[in-house]
């Protein structure tokens, strides 16, 4: 067995590495991601992945209500806003922790030409948010049958 010498530094270089990344996301404008950064108190998490005929998101939307999320579609952009309200029957002082962020949220993702952004829909079940952009029938993958001659 090993011994391994504790370095109380390795923390905060692993913590300046993390801050250095979200500034560097911030200043070039997240060009990986095409999501604009919009100030805010929190962001819900996102994934979003590909199926065969369309492009999926979703978003972790725990304690907000159904009527406060707008989901919608401005200039080539998917824009998901909400708001997460704070209980108001518990008084702060009451409270031993809060770890959870509350307020105004918005995300907005760049769309693929290849959407159609007539067919989005958008559904929330369990607290997740699902928006499902239809990818156009001429993007879909096409199979040719090869003849053997």
């Amino acid at each position: 067995m090993a011994i391994v010498k504790y370095n109380p530094l390795r923390e905060l270089r692993s913590m300046q590495d993390q801050m250095d990344r979200l500034l560097n996301l911030s200043w070039s404008g997240n060009e990986y991601s095409g999501e604009d950064i919009k100030e805010g108190i929190w962001q819900p998490p996102v994934d979003i992945y590909e199926t065969e005929d369309s492009i999926v998101l979703k978003a972790e939307l725990p304690d907000i209500d159904q009527k406060d999320i707008d989901v919608r579609i401005e200039d080539n952009m998917l824009v998901i806003k909400g708001e997460r309200k704070h209980e108001s029957e518990v008084k702060k002082e009451n409270y031993h922790r809060i770890e959870r962020y509350f307020g105004a949220f918005q995300r907005s993702f760049k769309l693929p030409a290849t959407v159609v952004q007539e067919n989005v829909a958008a559904t929330c079940e369990k607290g997740v948010l699902t928006v499902t952009l239809p990818k156009k029938e001429e993007v879909k993958p096409k199979q040719i049958n090869v003849e053997v001659k």
